[in-house]
């Protein structure tokens, strides 16, 4: 055993799920990144319209609760996404601090390209479908579980 391991535990790199997570997330937004760049997209912003196509419209507080983030960090990438004309931002007539999000005819016609990115990066991992869903179910779970955990400890 090395000396890291004695003393501190397991400390080796290759053998943390963090990091094994970490390095999967990476890779993935790395396939991602250039088939989403010929549309003019960010892994981030991407992922946001995926949370609108499947809503059709939301709060900005909605997408970021669906995406696990803060309002603060998703509200500069609906900016971009409305500057670059994918989504439509305006506030609630019922509450002025609220605003209403809803996709562009410009988000609507780029759906089948997403679609078909979703297959290519699909295809790429080399799982099959099954293996795709139990992956993904597990990831899911495991999620859920972090953060109920985090909230009953905060």
């Amino acid at each position: 055993m090395t000396a890291a391991r004695d003393e501190f535990g397991n400390l080796r790199l290759d053998e943390q799920l963090c990091f094994a997570l970490y390095a999967a997330t990476h890779a993935i937004t790395r396939v991602y990144r250039p088939l989403l760049v010929e549309l003019g997209l960010t892994y981030p912003q991407y992922i946001v319209l995926l949370v609108l196509f499947e809503r059709h419209e939301s709060t900005v507080n909605g997408v970021a609760e669906a995406l696990k983030l803060d309002a603060a960090t998703v509200t500069p990438l609906l900016k971009r996404l409305a500057e670059a004309g994918f989504v439509s931002r305006e506030r609630s007539r019922d509450d002025e601090r609220v605003v209403i999000v809803r996709l562009t005819p410009k988000a609507e016609a780029v759906a089948p390209r997403l679609a078909a990115i979703q297959n290519t990066v699909r295809c790429r991992t080399g799982l099959d479908a099954g293996q795709f869903e139990a992956l993904r179910a597990e990831l899911v779970a495991l999620t859920d579980r972090l953060c109920r955990d985090g909230e009953a400890s905060s």
